[in-house]
């Protein structure tokens, strides 16, 4: 029997923020992967090593966990005044899909320094040194994002003393501006908030029925207070992860919110739809040891957030999350904002498992409707590996 050789992929291995990934130019893929479909797909969950019914992506680049099994494609942008094109892929880790419906807001860090680096950017908008203003279109959910990058010598700046909670060497810092953060889901009218109200009830047959805060802000987010399910907004990962009734409990949560939302028509879509919305949980301040050993003290946060991503609590915090936590934040009476204090609050501090985080976001309220202009927060990126990453030449 004949097989078919295997091919090799122009790539880079890249960490951005808590995540890893990782990263193609559009025009270096295999032609039938530079469109959408089925051979895009197959192609990125070989890269990944999924569907892995082990659950361990040992035949490729992922880590078996949620922000390690990520792709990113990246092109010169077709938008006026923009720089570059992004769009972000979640593969699946046990289960035979890519999930195109939200951003990576952790991975959106080393999405300026790969443009700049690969020729995406016109040398005109790159300074010798300081910091490169990119602007990124990111096409999963039609918004821009302003990334600022630093420069020595007309090089991207990797290194540096920035410290990021959930990465273990620090590097230089990434400020990202999320502009008008608030998603424009289908189904959802547009609405940051898609019922028209900051807090709702929502009842979740054999869970029950409790006060929630869904919102459509750099990732369809469902916020629920720590005590009313049973938490303290302390846990670490093993904590909600050996949990088996945990999980099935916010996967079901996460069903219903969605069908609230209007991201779903049918609970049964959710299986298909990983990615988004997330579901978190907040708490008001409290002492606690993050999973390195720091030690988190009430002084140290505004407010506790734990959030869900592809089924299991993140070990961190999701950048596309931190968003949507700054944007509630900033608007009176959500379950965020009302966690961390209530009031106005422009920038807040939370904690997470990994340690605390900083996110601030500017909010007003338009003929009776909440708007966010920009969230803002800041990330590190570092490249890991590149050449090239080679798959079994029949996959397409």
């Amino acid at each position: 029997m004949t097989f078919a050789p295997q091919i090799k992929v122009p790539a880079t291995y890249i960490r951005g923020g808590t995540s890893k990934g990782v990263f193609f130019k559009l025009q270096d893929l295999p032609l039938a992967a530079q469109v959408p479909g089925p051979a895009r797909d197959a192609l990125l969950m070989r890269v990944i090593g999924s569907p892995d019914p082990y659950g361990k992506q040992t035949d490729g680049m992922g880590a078996a966990t949620s922000s390690t099994s990520k792709t990113v494609i990246l092109s010169k942008s077709t938008q006026p005044d923009h720089d570059i094109d992004y769009l972000f892929g979640q593969v699946s880790i046990d289960k035979p899909f890519v999930d195109w419906s939200g951003n990576c807001g952790n991975l959106t860090a080393a999405v300026g320094p790969f443009g700049i680096s690969n020729g995406l950017v016109d040398p005109s908008r790159i300074p010798q040194n300081g910091h490169a203003v990119i602007r990124i279109w990111q096409a999963n959910i039609g918004k821009t994002i302003v990334a600022h990058v630093p420069m020595t010598n007309g090089a991207v700046q990797e290194t540096g003393d920035f410290e990021l909670d959930g990465v273990t060497f620090p590097a230089a810092e990434v400020q990202l501006e999320f502009m008008d953060p608030a998603a424009d889901e289908e189904g959802t009218g547009g609405s940051m908030f898609p019922t028209g109200n900051v807090v709702d009830e929502l009842n979740v047959p054999g869970v029950g029925s409790f006060k929630v805060t869904m919102i459509n802000a750099g990732i369809p987010t469902i916020f629920v207070n720590a005590e009313d399910i049973g938490y303290r907004g302390t846990e670490l990962q093993d904590d909600i992860n050996s949990d088996p009734k945990a999980l099935t409990m916010f996967e079901t949560i996460r069903a219903y919110g969605a069908v609230r939302m209007g991201l779903i028509s049918d609970i049964a879509e959710a299986a298909t739809r990983q990615h988004t919305p997330k579901v978190a949980f907040v708490a008001k301040p409290a002492d606690y040891v993050s999973s390195s050993g720091k030690n988190v003290s009430t002084s140290d946060v505004n407010v506790l957030v734990r959030a869900m991503s592809m089924g299991k609590l993140h070990h961190a915090m999701m950048g596309t999350a931190a968003v949507a936590i700054g944007t509630a934040a900033a608007i009176p009476g959500t379950l965020v904002n009302l966690a961390a204090g209530g009031g106005n609050l422009e920038s807040i501090r939370f904690g997470h498992p990994s340690g605390t985080l900083r996110v601030g976001a500017q909010a007003s309220q338009v003929d009776g409707e909440w708007q966010v202009t920009k969230a803002i927060m800041s990330r590190s990126a570092r490249v890991l590996m590149e050449g090239w990453v080679r798959v079994p030449g029949d996959i397409l």
